[in-house]
């Protein structure tokens, strides 16, 4: 609480924090929510993320802030731990998937509106089901419920003709990489951003630049593992031979933004042995995309954050074995 002055030279009135209040709890959770898809448990990063969405298109935004709500009240619902609701760690799974189904599905569709509440409702049970396995070995959900539930989406959604609105058949084999490999610099530096708008599955590079001064403003020390996680999937994109149009898009390197925040800032201490570690595992993570893209060919190709969570896994279950790699605590 504090005082406010009612009148210039009045009695001074108590007015309640915005912040303390039920509502203003459950605004700063639902943010905090959007912003934890990259590590970040702040309320203004999830504003700045959501005006990132509105500038891709409305109903990304609006889809994006109803899957965080939905999650996070579902998880208050069933009781899930209040520290973790209010740090948004029940909303970034869900914020993801009710981007994923404007971005799929027909947005403007009253159907995907039912499903994206229900699936995001759906993925706080999926997170709860995944953390106590997890939990075994000590590891850490990421967004791997996230991926679990839009590829069952994405997959059955064809199926149903009052699901899916898009004329276009989503199967395809995989075929052997073509197109123009050599990257114009501006290629370079629309890669750059749309490395990271694409976490968001947003190909515009300005959404991606909007994302990044999010990242930022929360946490300087993540925004340079997350350029240095874009750069070095440019890099290995472009020693590969990867198709400078794919490389353009973000396709190859959002993954690898992640991974480098993960390692090197987040699960294990920020130093020369983790950022390296990072970045090993932003190129493996850069390699494994494509080949997760070819198994989800048949079904429209969508690797989701695939390769981001099986990298992340394994090299969080092997840091014990590297004494010069320490996990992070708290």
């Amino acid at each position: 609480m504090r005082q406010l002055s009612t009148v210039e030279g009045g009695p001074a009135a108590k007015r309640p924090d915005f912040s303390t209040t039920r509502w203003g709890r459950g605004i700063t959770a639902v943010l905090r929510g959007q912003a934890q898809v990259d590590f970040l448990p702040s309320a203004l990063a999830g504003l700045v993320f959501s005006v990132a969405l509105c500038a891709a298109g409305w109903s990304y935004g609006l889809y994006g802030l109803l899957g965080a709500a939905v999650g996070t009240g579902t998880a208050q619902l069933l009781g899930v731990d209040r520290g973790r609701v209010a740090a948004g760690l029940e909303g970034f799974n869900a914020c993801l998937v009710g981007v994923a189904c404007a971005v799929f599905l027909d947005a403007d569709h009253l159907s995907t509106l039912l499903i994206a509440v229900a699936a995001s409702a759906t993925v706080t049970v999926v997170t709860a089901a995944v953390a106590r396995v997890l939990d075994t070995w000590e590891l850490p959900t990421l967004t791997l419920p996230f991926c679990l539930t839009a590829s069952a989406l994405t997959v059955a959604a064809p199926s149903f003709q009052r699901v899916w609105h898009l004329s276009d058949d989503p199967a395809a084999l995989p075929r052997t990489a073509s197109g123009p490999t050599a990257l114009s610099l501006t290629d370079l530096w629309h890669a750059f951003f749309t490395n990271i708008g694409e976490i968001f599955l947003m190909p515009q590079w300005y959404v991606g630049l909007v994302f990044l001064i999010g990242i930022f403003v929360a946490d300087r020390r993540l925004g340079a593992l997350a350029c240095a996680g874009s750069a070095v999937a440019i890099a290995t994109s472009w020693a590969l031979g990867a198709p400078a149009d794919q490389v353009r898009h973000g396709l190859m390197g959002y993954d690898a933004v992640l991974v480098a925040m993960a390692l090197g800032g987040v699960f294990l201490v920020t130093d020369g042995w983790s950022v390296g570690y990072a970045l090993v595992g932003a190129i493996a993570s850069t390699v494994l995309s494509p080949a997760l893209g070819a198994l989800f060919a048949p079904s429209g190709g969508h690797a989701f954050t695939w390769p981001f969570v099986l990298v992340t896994l394994a090299f969080l279950a092997a840091a014990p074995a590297f004494p010069r790699l320490r996990r992070a605590t708290g």
